[in-house]
């Protein structure tokens, strides 16, 4: 065997055989699945692991000219990460060339019609398919195992994947989550034939964040969406389909036109495509004789654009999921009619659900064929509109450049002078990582009357990407669909707003009148002398080179630097503002590094500063340097503060929001220890930690967690009412409990704590609110929320509203205005429940408190400017709490 590697893009290597003509019509037999596995994918109890999958593929590649391997990147856990490409060997022999050409066309101003006809005439379509993100929607990553055999071999259909093939280069992805696919794989096998068979998995099936790693596609906060997001820009794509499971029962599969409503920012052309694409699935599978298609209106809308199979329509790749049924893991179910919601028992026939599915046995192997048939549909449509496919990714670049050198917004400035000077190298650094041009200004220019200095950083609209810009910069307004006239809203599928100038509390300015000469002379496009893109850059250190910042792999965010670090003054000690996120990186790596930390009120204008004494000045200048830190030299004032010790409860219910809190916590440096149930049981907290963080969990989940039977012994039963008397005693002797979003009941009712959820006991006819950007007003005066602006964007999601009842003690320290809307993106009904409440509050219990807060500050790690009010808490400890100035008159809500 041997390995071959092509320049300019990732590794690939072809694992080859002694005859390199083997396979389909040279002699050698194939190998089959069952003869590398030793099972069928889709047999009932079994699942391959993401290493059994590589091993076929392997197998598969060495044995077959059809087919070569990619190495790409490495996972969280440090896995190879591996996808085919398979297609005819003379398509093969042009790999360099059909990628070139496929760049070519993704960069509409780089070529004429005409010029974009040629090149179409000679290029085969590219087309992605995997085997999905969510590790427990187990059929997509063993129906890519066969669908491999199905492409190389000619399957039952030799003459159509033959043709397929000329035509179309499949990149094929064994899973797009490799670390999952084994620890889901891994948890069934051992626990099948015992009463845990279809046991829930007690932990993340992928490092921080499980589910949510189909949310993570503009900020690429973890390592996989990283890689994904460079793989298909390296490779270009026209189409890119994942497959789900989780079709609305009784369905067998769910198929775009997705539902109402979708982003208003994808091309048309995309979306008409994409459409297109999921009746030809339903085409197809109606004519094998596979029941149970249905398309939209049932929930799965395409408005948020963190989908990391959808943002790509913003980048004119045709992107799409499908939902295949799932009943658990790879253990078969028998349904009957008395199974089905009433009012699917008539089997009715609907325009949009022609053939519906009568009930019987459903088998991973059903979801799997069902999956092969989708995918050849989707291969089988690229080869016979192979010409259209093509030219239309030019036609959609093309018209969104031409759209915006005529309509506003024509541009977007971003000042690098901000309150966090980090922040906007943050969110520039993601847009430029997803595609989004960016220059800055290599002198001062007037624009629509206001004067931009040198140095501004500019994102032209009139760019191939100006959409996906557009759609990640401006205000959302979720448009008012109700479930039927005078009724309640219709939910968001996910998030209805999500401005990023507004969670990164970033300025970013909109050009309503077009760049004129004068502006336009002084662009200077971003770039860097960086790693090359294509040589293999490290994805899995993305925070090296500029903590908080990152992704200093790719040629143009790596571009994109914060204003240098400043220290002004003198004195002994190092004054750190908490309005930068970095100062609380800094501060960490000082109680690394041995030095003491003050808690200092703020004086002469200046908010409040944690202070640092015991650094040596090139250690101070050090930190401010590298973490771009705007500080002060100061005298040695405040009250001292030891570190805390903090303490994280992690539930075996497998929390997103704890995974996320937990990732941002060690971005940030903080130290902390992960509590688990046992922890809690065992009391004697206090001994143990000043701080300890609830996650946004209901009452119910963490007080009962799995239920006893439903799981292995040591993952069943929650907190439990003893954990929950712990959590008592902790705070009664001084602790301090810090609850996010939904856990606030757990100690309000526990403790009996005087507070109310004044929009608990409302119908979403009366209020309703889903995961917006809300307006709160807060006392930056105070450590809770030290570094907010008075009056801040947050992320609420399905949050308390809370109203201080008779008997409260303690303070409201963030509230909503008296009047108004307090909504800045997304959708709010209801506002005048919101009037005067309060979002965070500290309620004293005991001698410690418990720190309510009504909002996401962390959400999926994108609220850059909300990150403070978690630090704030997770540092507010009793010698903090005790410094805190006193509550001015008529101050809070």
């Amino acid at each position: 065997m041997g390995r071959r590697w092509r320049r300019g893009g990732a590794a690939v290597w072809s694992l080859m055989a002694a005859a390199l003509t083997a396979g389909p019509g040279a002699g050698q037999a194939l190998p089959t699945p069952a003869s590398v596995l030793g099972f069928t994918p889709g047999d009932d109890f079994h699942l391959a692991t993401y290493e059994q999958s590589l091993e076929y593929f392997e197998a598969l590649a060495a044995a077959s000219p059809r087919m070569e391997l990619v190495e790409t990147g490495r996972t969280t856990e440090g896995r190879r990460w591996v996808f085919a490409v398979v297609s005819s060997p003379a398509n093969l022999a042009r790999l360099d060339e059909i990628r070139a050409a496929a760049r070519r066309l993704a960069d509409p101003e780089s070529l004429t019609e005409a010029q974009a006809r040629e090149l179409v005439a000679a290029t085969p379509a590219l087309v992605d398919i995997n085997g999905g993100l969510h590790a427990t929607e187990v059929a997509g990553v063993q129906h890519t195992i066969q669908l491999a055999y199905d492409l190389v071999s000619g399957g039952d259909d030799d003459a159509r994947i033959a043709s397929i093939l000329d035509d179309v280069v499949v990149v094929l992805w064994p899973s797009l989550n490799p670390d999952g696919q084994t620890m889901v794989a891994d948890w069934y096998m051992q626990n099948v034939g015992t009463p845990y068979e279809t046991a829930p998995l007690p932990f993340l099936y992928q490092a921080y964040l499980g589910h949510d790693n189909n949310r993570d596609a503009y900020m690429l906060n973890m390592i996989e969406s990283r890689v994904l997001a460079r793989t298909w820009q390296e490779w270009e794509p026209q189409i890119i389909y994942v497959h789900h499971q989780s079709s609305p029962f009784p369905t067998r599969i769910w198929l775009p036109p997705f539902a109402e409503p979708v982003a208003p920012r994808v091309p048309a052309l995309m979306s008409r495509q994409v459409n297109t694409i999921g009746m030809a699935i339903a085409q197809m599978l109606e004519g094998r004789g596979m029941p149970g298609a249905v398309h939209m209106g049932t929930g799965f809308d395409a408005w948020y654009p963190g989908y990391v199979d959808y943002l790509p329509m913003l980048r004119h790749q045709i992107a799409f999921w499908t939902e295949t049924a799932l009943y658990r893991y790879a253990t078969p179910r028998f349904y009957t009619l008395s199974d089905f919601p009433p009012g699917r028992r008539e089997l009715r026939q609907e325009s949009l659900y022609s053939s519906p599915w009568t009930g019987g046995w459903w088998r991973l192997q059903d979801a799997v064929d069902y999956m092969r048939v989708a995918s050849v549909a989707v291969l089988d449509y690229a080869a016979k509109y192979r010409e259209d496919l093509l030219l239309n990714r030019w036609r959609s670049g093309r018209s969104v450049v031409d759209h915006y050198r005529s309509e506003p917004p024509f541009a977007w400035f971003v000042p690098r002078d901000q309150r966090d000077p980090v922040a906007p190298a943050e969110l520039l650094r993601r847009l430029a990582f997803n595609g989004v041009r960016i220059s800055t200004l290599d002198r001062e220019v007037e624009h629509d009357g206001l004067r931009w200095p040198a140095g501004t950083w500019v994102i032209p609209a009139d760019q191939p990407m100006g959409e996906l810009a557009r759609q990640l910069l401006e205000v959302q307004t979720y448009p008012d669909l109700r479930e039927y006239p005078d009724g309640p809203p219709e939910q968001p599928y996910d998030a209805a707003g999500w401005t990023l100038p507004y969670q990164a509390d970033v300025r970013v300015a909109a050009a309503r009148a077009p760049l004129g000469d004068d502006v336009r002379s002084a662009l200077v496009p971003v770039e860097a002398e960086a790693v090359p893109w294509d040589a293999g850059a490290d994805d899995a250190a993305p925070f090296d080179a500029v903590p908080g910042v990152g992704f200093d792999s790719h040629p143009v965010a790596a571009g994109i630097v914060p204003l240098p670090g400043r220290l002004e003054g003198s004195g002994p000690a190092l004054h750190l503002d908490p309005a930068q996120n970095n100062a609380f990186t800094a501060l960490n790596r000082a109680w690394d590094a041995g030095a003491e930390v003050r808690w200092a009120a703020g004086e002469g204008g200046r908010g409040p500063r944690w202070v640092v004494t015991g650094l040596g000045s090139g250690a101070a200048s050090a930190l401010v340097d590298e973490l771009h830190l705007q500080a002060s030299r100061g005298p040695a004032r405040g009250t001292p503060v030891a570190r805390p010790r903090v303490g994280l409860y992690r539930p075996w219910t497998a929390s997103m929001d704890e995974g996320w809190t937990r990732w941002l916590l060690e971005r940030y440096g903080f130290a902390f220890t992960s509590l688990r149930d046992a922890d809690l049981r065992a009391g004697g907290l206090g001994d143990r930690y000043d701080v300890i963080v609830l996650p946004s969990e209901s009452a119910g989940r963490l007080r009962n967690g799995h239920a006893t039977g439903t799981v292995p012994g040591r993952y069943a039963g929650g907190m439990g009412e003893s954990g929950v008397r712990a959590l008592d005693d902790f705070v009664r002797g001084g602790g301090t409990l810090v609850a996010l979003n939904a856990s606030w009941q757990l100690p309000v009712e526990a403790f009996h704590l005087p507070v109310t959820n004044v929009v608990g006991g409302l119908g979403r006819d009366e209020y309703f609110v889903s995961g917006s950007l809300l307006e709160i007003r807060t006392d930056p005066e105070h450590p809770l929320t030290a570094g907010m602006r008075e009056r801040a964007p947050v992320f609420v999601d399905r949050s308390p509203v809370f109203r201080p009842d008779e008997g409260f003690e303690g303070r409201v320290v963030a509230w909503y205005g008296d009047e108004g809307s307090p909504l800045l993106s997304g959708y709010l009904l209801g506002e005048e429940h919101l009037h005067g409440a309060a979002a965070v509050l500290e309620a004293r219990h005991g001698d410690g408190r418990v720190v309510l807060m009504g909002l996401r500050p962390q959400w999926r790690g994108q609220p850059l400017g909300s990150f403070r009010l978690l630090f704030d808490a997770v540092l507010y400890t009793r010698a903090v709490a005790d410094a805190a100035p006193p509550e001015a008159e008529g101050e809070s809500g």
